[in-house]
């Protein structure tokens, strides 16, 4: 006698859960987009996993910069297209696991994930650029319950949480990530002097890893309270750019004999302060553009003062294992005093 296996069973047999331990539900709450500032909370089904996928409680969630954009876009190109559970930045517990998953992911281990993962096959993957992979797996669903993980990320791009990392640090390790990347293409040296543009928290936490890597760091904000941040961060120096008429010779006048910052961290997305930044660098110095500006922004610059200055300029985007790893391996409190 032929026996039909109905579907959802063969989707439950893909997984392993643990009964004793999680009692996962059928239907969870989340919040939706359908559009530009349209984010609707729901009731919908917990996703069914695929045998390589794990399954995440979620614990905490983060909104950042690139959340609140794709929020007022209504989309992102290569992130999510609507509708579609929102949020990327999130710590969980592993509430199940599917049959092909590595058995060093447990059921009730506190996880880490991150938004993306390279494919680790294509050109740039194989030269050590998997952030501009050209099959990079995103990820979203962290305003949910519950979130799945693509196998792809689970393999390459999921940590898990020591227990003396509070869930709030835990889950700024992917933005923590991309800093490093940043920091590493700086090419920074213990003595040497940066300056940083912007002290949101992308911002801070550039003050915070430079300042640790023995930079003195002058930083640059439009209010008081993230400045005195960045002190209690390792800045050495703070400048209120709306009390200082003249943002670039005040920054020079910081250091050796006025030659200007040996960096310069643009990170709050204007087009003001990228040519702040441009003037402000010492010759030879490097421009790191952190921060993304609108597509068709454009901007005047002086070709012969790059040129003749060596100014090296860089715009790192995005986090590759190797930083995410990183973390790992000296996971402490990130950007703490944040």
């Amino acid at each position: 006698m032929k026996t039909t296996v109905p579907k959802n069973l063969e989707v439950a047999e893909q997984t392993r859960f643990a009964p004793s331990r999680v009692a996962v539900p059928s239907r969870m709450t989340a919040a939706v987009l359908y559009g530009s500032e349209d984010l609707r909370i729901e009731m919908i089904d917990v996703p069914p996993l695929a045998a390589d996928e794990v399954l995440l409680r979620v614990r905490l969630a983060l909104t950042d910069g690139t959340d609140l954009k794709v929020w007022k876009r209504g989309y992102h190109a290569k992130m999510i297209q609507p509708p579609a559970v929102f949020g990327h930045e999130v710590v969980g517990d592993i509430a199940a696991v599917g049959k092909r998953v590595d058995a060093r992911w447990r059921i009730g281990m506190r996880v880490v994930a991150a938004n993306s993962a390279p494919c680790l096959r294509c050109y740039h993957c194989r030269r050590g650029q998997e952030n501009l992979c050209e099959d990079l797996l995103f990820n979203n669903g962290a305003y949910a319950e519950y979130m799945r993980i693509p196998g792809r990320i689970a393999t390459e791009n999921m940590l898990e949480v020591p227990h003396s990392v509070d869930d709030g640090s835990a889950a700024l390790v992917e933005p923590l990530a991309c800093v490093l990347r940043g920091i590493h293409e700086m090419e920074v040296r213990t003595g040497d002097t940066a300056a940083v543009i912007g002290c949101g928290p992308i911002g801070l936490t550039f003050v915070r890893m430079l300042s640790r890597r023995g930079v003195r760091v002058i930083a640059l904000a439009r209010r008081p309270a993230p400045l005195d941040v960045a002190r209690k961060l390792g800045a050495v120096a703070t400048i209120n750019v709306l009390d200082s008429p003249e943002v670039v010779a005040a920054v020079k006048s910081l250091t050796e004999d006025g030659r200007g910052p040996d960096s310069v961290v643009e990170a709050a997305g204007n087009p003001a302060t990228w040519q702040q930044a441009l003037a402000m660098v010492r010759r030879g110095g490097v421009v790191n553009f952190f921060s993304g500006l609108p597509r068709g922004t454009s901007l005047s610059i002086d070709p012969a003062a790059i040129h003749y200055s060596e100014i090296k300029l860089i715009s790192p985007f995005h986090h590759t294992p190797r930083f995410l790893r990183h973390r790992r391996n000296s996971f402490d409190r990130p950007a703490a005093g944040l």
